[in-house]
């Protein structure tokens, strides 16, 4: 919804430095805006932002000041953002007295659900080190906190990017805040299969849900997933895979031939239907604690923290 033009206009008056020659310190080449362009970031995204100062008054109301970790995202957007339409939303973001500590913008490329990138990795590279500069901008000219990080959406299992990412936040010094949420469900369902039994069992099961209410959990997620169907196994051959077909399927392995990347994609965004099971999937997460925690720490600190953070 566009935002209110007298809000738009007030947002032009008290920001002049966004238009003209926007020099930003570590980019190479300044940007050059006009009104118009800043006109139309701000209908863009003005109103979104607002709202979000709304719903933000609204839980420290409830929760207290200080007592929330605020992020807003745009990872799901059409288009990626440029460094200055980073720069203006974030001065709006300053303007609605947000104390933001993550901010999730949306990169050039593919970040399906717990699949690698898909794109161009230089270009990835060159926009990341543009948004740190970019944020770093902000947080001095309006005023925003210094623990301000970036955020990478559905980041989990982006192995590809990792050293880009690695090597930005260790030259630049920045704060990252990676989303892995999506892999430890899946690394669940690993151990589960893995587990044999009534694991292998329960793993099947929610494979073979997920399959028959394909199209329903797909749907809000279509921005990020990217699944041929014709090439997802049926669940009647399925139920008759052993534990090392069904993990091979599953893992995130791209050296091994068994490996499904729509079969991992659907059953990440199948986690409703391990969800409506309640107590007997939480049972079964208990029964096969051990080699669940296993395949969660193994893929957390070696494939995820490992090179993001340490660079090994």
């Amino acid at each position: 919804m566009p935002a209110d033009p007298q809000d738009v206009a007030r947002f032009i008056q008290s920001h002049p430095e966004p238009v003209g020659s926007v020099s930003i310190p570590n980019i190479e080449l300044p940007f050059t805006t006009d009104r118009n362009f800043v006109e139309d970031v701000a209908n863009k995204f003005l109103a979104a932002v607002k709202h979000a100062g709304e719903i933000y008054r609204f839980l420290s109301g409830e929760k207290g000041e200080g007592q929330l970790v605020t992020e807003i995202s745009m990872d799901e957007t059409d288009a990626p953002q440029t460094p200055v339409e980073l720069l203006i939303i974030l001065a709006a973001i300053a303007d609605e007295d947000i104390p933001i500590q993550t901010i999730a913008p949306k990169f050039t490329g593919r970040f399906n659900k717990g699949v690698d990138y898909a794109g161009n990795v230089a270009q990835f590279a060159k926009e990341f080190n543009e948004d740190i500069a970019a944020i770093s901008f902000a947080v001095n000219t309006y005023g925003l906190p210094h623990s301000l990080k970036l955020s990478v959406h559905s980041g989990s299992d982006k192995f590809s990017i990792y050293q880009s990412i690695h090597e930005a936040v260790k030259i630049s010094g920045a704060g990252l805040h990676l989303k892995t949420a999506g892999t430890t469900w899946l690394e669940e369902l690993t151990g589960l299969a893995e587990s044999g039994g009534s694991g292998l069992a329960v793993a099947r099961e929610i494979y073979a849900g997920a399959y028959s209410q394909r199209a329903e959990l797909c749907a809000p997620y279509a921005t990020v997933i990217d699944i041929d169907f014709v090439t997802l196994p049926r669940p009647d051959a399925v139920n008759g895979w052993s534990s090392e077909r069904f993990t091979s399927t599953l893992r995130h392995d791209q050296g091994n031939k068994e490996y499904n990347p729509g079969f991992r994609q659907l059953l990440h965004v199948g986690f409703k239907v391990g969800a409506k099971m309640g107590d007997r999937y939480l049972k079964e997460l208990h029964s096969h604690q051990t080699v669940i925690s296993r395949n969660v720490t193994t893929n957390l600190f070696e494939r995820h923290i490992r090179p993001v953070f340490l660079g090994l």
